[in-house]
């Protein structure tokens, strides 16, 4: 399991199209990939309700996880979408 811990950069979170954009690239990848707020709160990162419910606001830390086959590689991918708005 590859993890990353990320600061989300979007000025207003992970809410409606940020998380909708994050879900598409999530979806892309192929893998599962989980979203944890630091409160301990986890989403399956392939549900748009489940991200918006997180209610990850901007600079809020989350952890990435994922399992797979270039996991490392996809978690980068996602790592950067969420730290550059």
């Amino acid at each position: 399991m590859a993890e990353r811990r990320v600061v989300v950069a979007s000025a207003v979170g992970l809410h409606a199209r940020p998380a909708a954009l994050f879900v598409t690239a999530v979806t892309k990848i192929g893998l599962p990939v989980t979203l944890t707020r630091r409160d301990g709160r986890t989403a399956d990162a392939r549900s748009i309700l489940a991200v918006v419910t997180l209610d990850v606001k901007c600079g809020d830390e989350v952890l990435l996880c994922a399992h797979g086959d270039d996991a490392e590689a996809a978690l980068d991918r996602l790592a950067e979408l969420l730290t550059h708005g």
